[in-house]
């Protein structure tokens, strides 16, 4: 093996994963910024004045959103690092297009259940301790996350709703006042 090689393979291993751990801290910082800003001008929760709620909000579309962020760079780099060390990623690549779309059709749903996740977060449509009806069941919202919403009814009954199927929300824990003309 060459020496010689092998160390200037190191040294771009080393640079790229440097940068990448820079630009995920850098991005961090700016998607934290954003989402603090995006809940202090009231985006998807009018009337929030709770900071306990919108520090959970804040913290909650952050993660979504550097988790999201960080899984893309880091594979990036991984494909980066896999063409330094002198493999060939063309067929990696589209072995990885053909597993990605058969994933995507059998996982429809789920990401169907990810999505509305995100949305009922940002447009605040309930909170957890909140009491809603969802698809024809009424309880207290127990726990929420990007995949499912969990409710347990006054008889102690929990329910685990999908938020894919979250199609009609009713909240019965806030009430709309009326704007004076």
């Amino acid at each position: 093996m060459n020496w010689q090689i092998f160390f200037q393979q190191s040294i771009k291993i080393i640079i790229i994963l440097v940068g990448v751990y820079f630009i995920s801290r850098l991005v961090r910082i700016f998607i934290i910024k954003l989402t603090k800003s995006y809940i202090k001008k009231g985006y998807g929760a009018k009337g929030v004045k709770n900071g306990k709620i919108q520090k959970f909000r804040e913290r909650t579309l952050a993660s979504v959103f550097i988790s999201t962020f960080n899984f893309t760079l880091w594979a990036i780099a991984l494909l980066k690092i896999i063409s330094v060390l002198g493999l060939n990623i063309a067929p990696l690549l589209g072995g990885a297009g053909i597993a990605a779309l058969a994933i995507g059709m059998g996982s429809r749903n789920l990401i169907q259940d990810y999505l509305s996740g995100l949305f009922i977060l940002l447009e605040d449509q309930y909170r957890v301790g909140e009491e809603i009806e969802i698809s024809g069941l009424k309880g207290k919202v127990k726990h929420m996350n990007l995949r499912r919403t969990v409710l347990e009814n006054p008889e102690g009954t929990t329910f685990y709703v999908p938020n894919g199927q979250v199609t009609k929300v009713s909240n019965f824990s806030r009430k709309i006042t009326k704007i004076k003309k």
